[in-house]
């Protein structure tokens, strides 16, 4: 069963977890033998933009000694097989049309969504 999982929801629990929470149940999923690809839309097309750095964030006296890496996630899980699909206008509403993407990463029109659902067996959104 080929499975494609959507992440829509941006940085849920990269604070606390310092991973997000679907990527890091991906890479696991993956490890595990399941058959599946993420395509990356709304606010998570963030996560596919290579050179992010997060270092530094701090709220008052407390610092962020870990802080997420989302472009080395997506990049472990290109590695791992994973097809990572983007949508193209999501990254252009956020000014990051002409942003770098992290190697392997495939963009695709709106209008492209529907048939990437039906190359799949399921459709997991999040």
């Amino acid at each position: 069963m080929k499975v494609l999982q959507v992440i829509e929801s941006a940085y849920r629990a990269t604070q606390e977890e310092q991973d997000d929470t679907i990527v890091w149940i991906s890479h696991a999923m993956k490890g595990a033998g399941a058959d599946l690809n993420v395509l990356l839309r709304g606010n998570a097309v963030n996560y596919a933009v290579d050179g992010q750095d997060a270092s530094g964030l701090a709220f008052s006296a407390w610092k962020q000694t870990q802080p997420p890496n989302m472009a080395r996630d997506v990049a472990g899980l290109v590695d791992k097989g994973v097809e990572i699909y983007i949508t193209e206008e999501d990254l252009a509403e956020r000014g990051l049309g002409g942003a770098g993407l992290v190697a392997g990463v495939k963009p695709v029109p709106r209008a492209g969504v529907p048939a990437l659902f039906a190359a799949h067996d399921q459709v997991w959104h999040w």
